[in-house]
């Protein structure tokens, strides 16, 4: 393949998945060292298998990460599932996990979400999801939360994985307990950047920005019974 293969290829995503870099979309990752090398796609090495690919995530931020994200997405063998409207799938529907999967999917779809569910490489630690909104693409590890799982042990689980982890509470969890848990895992994970969560047809979003409410607990408290 050419470089002129290469780049007709990237253009056409680009049209597509309006592929440009604008601020939005780096803001939300890991404090950004971004030089003039990092362009788009065209510029990183052409496809080499999901598992590398995903793999190389936990080497990457800000703007290459993002666009780690956009390479996965495009060239990863990603199935429409069936029955299903914006889910995209790389994991066998053999999986333990799927059932989980599919209804965080499910309802991340109804919040306005393109999703992409990645597989599970043997030897690899890897995230859930791939949420793309509003040209937006961000890498999610999901905690489904049902009975009397302690969230702190279970978002804890999720470091060395993303930073952005998502909820989906499936028991009535007592929301000044989740809002503890949920504190102490930003002061424990200095790179975490955002807690998502999904209750019945519910969003939160907590992110270290949130967190700089001095009556944080009281404010989660009202928003999620509210």
């Amino acid at each position: 393949m050419t470089f002129l293969d290469v780049y007709k290829i990237i253009t056409t995503f680009a049209d597509v998945e309006k592929i440009t870099i604008m601020t939005n979309d780096i803001t939300d990752y890991e404090t950004l060292g971004v030089d003039d090398s990092s362009l788009l796609i065209a510029a990183e090495p052409l496809w080499r298998g999901i598992a590398d690919e995903l793999q190389e995530l936990h080497y990457l931020k800000g703007i290459k990460f993002v666009n780690q994200l956009k390479l996965i997405v495009y060239y990863g063998e990603f199935h429409v599932v069936d029955n299903e409207s914006n889910i995209f799938s790389a994991l066998s529907e053999q999986s333990q996990d799927y059932p989980n999967l599919l209804h965080a999917a499910r309802k991340a779809v109804e919040h306005g979400y393109r999703v992409y569910i990645l597989p599970n490489p043997k030897g690899i630690r890897t995230a859930d999801f791939i949420f793309v909104r509003k040209g937006i693409y961000r890498l999610y590890d999901l905690k489904t939360i049902q009975g009397k799982a302690s969230v702190l042990n279970r978002l804890m689980e999720s470091i060395g994985q993303t930073n952005h982890v998502l909820l989906n509470l499936l028991t009535d969890y007592p929301a000044t307990s989740l809002a503890r848990s949920i504190k102490k895992y930003f002061e424990r994970n200095t790179d975490a950047a955002q807690v998502l969560i999904f209750r019945g047809n519910k969003v939160m979003s907590v992110t270290r920005k949130t967190l700089e409410d001095r009556n944080f607990i009281a404010t989660f408290t009202k928003l999620f019974y509210k």
